[in-house]
């Protein structure tokens, strides 16, 4: 009898527990509204108690959310707390170097340097330099002076190529007007134009923003074509033709691949396409804009290279490359054998890492598709080495690239170059909010609304933009001088090293494998056999793995 007792005392206190909120409001609102000719002045209470009441009443007749139907009202708290979760961890929560996906000391780095501020840190590193994955750059005993910073050019364009292009170190990555507004791309494009390097549109094609202030531009063109396509959203080589000639378009690049969704088609929902965006991408208003996965222009490497051949020429000699996040080794070991094959040469090659990615794409591939930067990197300079090829191809590299050290890691593995996204989407104004996806972006950075883009000011973010450059390549200057190095280019792995214990560092040359020039396609007895079997399974006929 007793257990039954406590049994029934916990059902009860459960449940009023849970509907207690509800009938006090109820409650509430039946005694105001029975009172109300004998005290006026609580009708403000009554109307709140009959609100609450009639959200407690919806409440219980939905059937979209469990939680709402057993806790009439209070089972809001749940949702505006999970909705504010982020903010809550960013700015309270959150350790200066929790990197979510990036650091408070990361952004707040961008923030002082596209200011023009101070980013000296005080009393010592906040770092555990004794964690595992702990890297630095050793330095040197005799430091060289400090280098002019400018002088950060790289000649782009091989042999094939009649109009090379001087490129700095340190460029604007590939994010499309679509995917950012018309602001952020003015200002990305003006401050490129102050700063002296260059800018890729995406593959959303070239907006009106992007040739508004003549800013340097890397053409992409993915498998969607736009600027350059057929109705029926085939490659079209007159039209490529026509915005090709631009004096501001200063190289083509061919989008295989892209870390934030590799191997991933898009589609811009019709409701989206607006005249602005149909016009710029030259597609129908209204109607859904599809990027394939794959392109159409080519199937194999061969017919991949006789595409990048065509884009040379009808550019009138500009140089054509191609950028991808690494999949299947053996994929790319066959667009190097295309290469032997034909003598068509790309003039650089751009590696994206799998943790690459300014927009929204599908959590699985986000998290576990694509090879992350350092390996794909890698894999790439090598390959090049071994086939004899790397020195007439440059290599630019981007994934989660904002700080002069991320600059010289991927230097010192193989990059002439390096791109950034997100750096430079700081510099604007982003404050990591993660909704770009939503079109209510609080910094009018990643939305097509027109009243949310007015808060980014173009003169003042563009001057960021150009600032953040500027002092990003003044502080791998200073990095470079005191390694005891005069260029960039003069980097090399052993110039860098990382923690593999409490008690052992390693070079990054006694880390990584590296392969000779010439050792792939000389079939040397030292090559590894990860380069020999995927050598063996590239084609050039097929993107497919050789078999047997």
């Amino acid at each position: 009898m007793t257990l039954m007792k406590m049994l029934w005392a916990n059902i009860t206190l459960s449940v009023i527990n849970r509907y207690l909120v509800f009938t006090l409001c109820l409650l509430l609102t039946c005694i105001g509204l029975l009172t109300q000719h004998l005290w006026l002045g609580g009708w403000p209470l009554t109307i709140i108690a009959g609100f609450f009441t009639m959200v407690g009443v919806i409440d219980l007749l939905q059937d979209q959310h469990a939680v709402l139907r057993n806790y009439p009202i209070i089972g809001h708290i749940r949702y505006l707390v999970e909705a504010i979760r982020p903010e809550i961890r960013q700015y309270l929560l959150e350790a200066d170097n929790d990197a979510l996906p990036f650091s408070r000391s990361q952004r707040s780095l961008i923030y002082a340097r596209a200011k023009n501020e101070h980013s000296d840190k005080p009393f010592g590193t906040l770092m555990d330099v004794y964690e595992n994955g702990y890297e630095f750059i050793s330095h040197s005993s005799r430091p060289m002076p400090e280098t002019d910073p400018n002088l950060y050019r790289i000649s782009i364009g091989n042999e094939q190529c009649s109009k090379p292009y001087s490129s700095s170190v340190l460029n604007i990555s590939a994010m499309s007007f679509g995917s950012l507004s018309a602001n952020a791309i003015s200002a990305l494009n003006r401050g490129a134009k102050i700063g002296g390097f260059a800018h890729d549109t995406g593959e959303g094609g070239i907006s009106p923003y992007h040739k508004k202030y003549g800013g340097d531009l890397i053409w992409e063109i993915g498998s969607g074509y736009f600027c350059c396509r057929n109705e029926d959203g085939t490659f079209n080589p007159i039209r490529f033709a026509e915005n090709a000639a631009s004096d501001q378009i200063k190289m083509i690049e061919i989008k295989l691949s892209q870390g934030a969704k590799p191997g991933h088609g898009g589609i811009l929902p019709g409701a989206k396409v607006t005249p602005e965006i149909a016009m710029t991408r030259e597609v129908p208003e209204g109607v859904d804009c599809i990027s394939p996965a794959r392109h159409s222009a080519f199937a194999t490497p061969l017919e991949m290279m006789e595409f990048l051949k065509q884009l040379r020429d009808l550019s009138g000699g500009k140089p054509v490359g191609f950028k991808l996040c690494l999949g299947h080794p053996w994929e790319f070991m066959g667009i190097v054998k295309a290469m032997l094959e034909t003598d068509i040469i790309p003039d650089f090659i751009v590696v994206d890492g799998g943790e690459g990615g300014t927009g929204a794409a599908p959590v699985e591939f986000a998290d576990h598709i694509g090879v992350p930067l350092r390996e794909g990197l890698l894999f790439v300079h090598n390959t090049l080495v071994g086939a004899g090829l790397r020195d007439r191809i440059k290599i630019g590299a981007s994934g989660k690239i904002v700080s002069a050290f991320d600059m010289a890691r991927v230097l010192a593995l193989g990059a002439d170059w390096a791109n950034s996204a997100r750096g430079f989407m700081f510099a604007i104004g982003c404050i990591q909010s993660r909704s770009c996806h939503t079109n209510k972006c609080p910094t009018g950075v990643a939305t097509q609304d027109h009243l949310r883009q007015r808060a980014l000011v173009v003169p003042d973010k563009a001057e960021r933009v150009a600032g953040f450059h500027r002092n990003t390549l003044k502080a791998l200057a200073q990095m470079l001088a005191a390694a005891g190095l005069d260029n960039p280019d003069e980097l090399a792995p052993h110039h860098l090293v990382r923690r593999v214990s409490a008690t052992e560092t390693r070079l990054f040359s006694q880390l990584h494998y590296f392969v000779n020039p010439g050792e792939i396609i000389e079939k040397s007895p030292s090559l590894s056999d990860f380069y020999k079997t995927s050598w063996n399974m590239a084609r050039t006929d097929s993107f497919d793995a050789l078999r047997g």
